[in-house]
């Protein structure tokens, strides 16, 4: 996997991102009985591509995409000691490629554009059930930090 090179997204990998997008919303359909039903999306990828607070990267090995993932700079709790943090999502390692420390070079590589961003902080948020993924993000080196609570009132 020493071949794999992360770079930023470009408006040519539209397809294989929206592709991915849908891998992410299929991977975490059955933790989440609030989502729509298809067709769904959760983002606005274009402007992902574009815009200068996020940085939307893939993992690509012999021209293929096999991965993904960003950093959104966001300002923190008015009580925070830092004034912003990164915001990662859209982590996703096609199937084929899963295990083989794929995530783990998207997440470095958005830590060094956060640091020259001055960013102090990574955040992101995963369902409580989907213990596969906290574990690949306590290897990461992320801790559990704040349980975000639902009641829904037509459930």
């Amino acid at each position: 996997m020493d071949k794999i090179v992360i770079r930023k997204a470009t408006p040519d990998d539209m397809e294989t991102l929206l592709i991915f997008e849908q891998g992410v919303i299929h991977a975490e359909r059955p933790f989440d009985i609030t989502l729509k039903d298809d067709p769904l999306h959760y983002y606005d990828l274009p402007e992902m591509i574009r815009a200068p607070h996020i940085e939307l990267l893939v993992a690509v090995l012999d021209n293929e995409i096999i991965g993904s993932g960003y950093a959104r700079i966001e300002m923190a709790k008015d009580y925070a000691k830092h004034t912003h943090h990164a915001y990662l999502g859209f982590m996703y390692t096609h199937p084929a490629y899963r295990g083989k420390g794929v995530n783990e070079k998207i997440i470095g590589a958005l830590k060094e554009w956060a640091i020259q961003h001055q960013i102090t902080e990574f955040r992101l948020e995963v369902y409580t059930s989907n213990l596969p993924a906290i574990r690949a993000y306590e290897k990461a080196g992320f801790c559990s930090y704040m349980l975000q609570m639902r009641m829904g009132l037509n459930d």
